[in-house]
């Protein structure tokens, strides 16, 4: 079997999961703050509920080292946060990660949200496998950019931690060493125009070291969780209603309903895709009209050939074949 097939299949048998959802920057329930940053993912993965993604949504990050009064505080701020609206959203590492989605779902109605650095199909660390499970039966969403398949690897998390903080109106970091990931999804989200808060340390914790040097560099000092809340609680004003939520939901069934066989194509019509691209940016309409495809079939083989890295997607619904031997 082809890498085209493998990947088509594996596509297919993880979309198979009612629960189970393929969003592209096109598509009107893709995170609108996501959408803004400069690189925007190409595909979100997502398992469990994707209208939460449209929630308004509060970064909690931090050491995977944490004491444990830090991770008494990103529980209790989790909490207090998801209580007053906001969904949590972080990166189900160790540490301050976990305790933040702990503390969110143990709110009654409170979400959260977990992004992996692997695909959506592998839980990483293992250990956390029932925290996720807990994420998605509560309500809450597992969210990747990296397909079904994709094994752990050290490189995927930078690129995770800028959909944590685009996804994101605010991120805090409760605690962090100098070198930290927190302060890599810090810096995307002061990048991205987020807001950044810190919780101060003691001078002699070393994983209170991060959040002291993103304060000099222009973060928040916060103490309470209220002080977050005082400084975005007027964007909980644009909280969905129930009911559009529900009619979200079922459109996005009905999507995944009708989308669930499309990338069974065969590795011919992948290579006349390739032939028909040419050298430059080309539109998914001229395309699908010089191909003789409909949108919904050519979008499939093109997300295919995307995690191959055979194309790159453009602004404007736009698409270029990539020419390796260039690159």
């Amino acid at each position: 079997m082809s890498t085209e097939a493998r990947l088509a299949a594996a596509l297919d048998a993880w979309l198979s999961a009612p629960d189970h959802h393929l969003l592209r920057p096109d598509d009107p329930h893709y995170p609108p703050l996501l959408r803004e940053i400069s690189r925007p993912p190409s595909a979100l993965f997502v398992a469990g509920n994707p209208d939460v993604l449209t929630l308004p949504q509060l970064a909690i990050v931090g050491s995977r080292n944490a004491t444990a009064e830090g991770a008494d505080t990103a529980h209790s701020f989790a909490a207090h946060l998801a209580a007053a609206g906001f969904c949590i959203t972080s990166g189900l590492a160790e540490g301050i990660d976990a305790a933040a989605h702990l503390g969110a779902l143990h709110v009654p109605e409170g979400r959260t949200i977990a992004v992996c650095g692997t695909g959506p199909d592998s839980v990483y660390p293992r250990r956390h496998t029932g925290l996720a499970g807990q994420i998605v039966a509560a309500g809450g969403a597992i969210v990747s950019e990296f397909a079904p398949g994709t094994p752990v690897s050290r490189s995927n998390f930078p690129r995770r931690n800028r959909i944590i903080s685009g996804l994101c109106v605010g991120v805090l970091v409760v605690e962090a060493s100098v070198r930290s990931g927190a302060l890599i999804t810090a810096r995307h989200a002061m990048e991205q125009g987020r807001e950044v808060f810190a919780i101060p340390g003691s001078i002699h914790n070393p994983v209170a070291r991060g959040c002291h040097r993103l304060i000099r560099e222009g973060a928040r000092l916060v103490e309470t969780a209220a002080d977050i809340v005082d400084e975005l609680g007027g964007l909980l004003a644009g909280l969905q209603s129930g009911d559009e939520q529900e009619q979200q939901s079922a459109d996005r069934h009905e999507t995944a309903a009708r989308g669930v066989n499309s990338t069974s194509v065969s590795d011919a019509a992948h290579t006349e895709l390739l032939a028909a691209m040419g050298c430059n940016p080309v539109a998914v309409d001229l395309l699908a009209s010089r191909c003789g495809l409909t949108i919904g079939e050519l979008s499939s083989m093109l997300l295919i050939l995307e995690l191959q890295g055979l194309v790159r997607s453009l602004a404007g619904g736009r698409y270029q074949r990539i020419n390796r031997s260039v690159e």
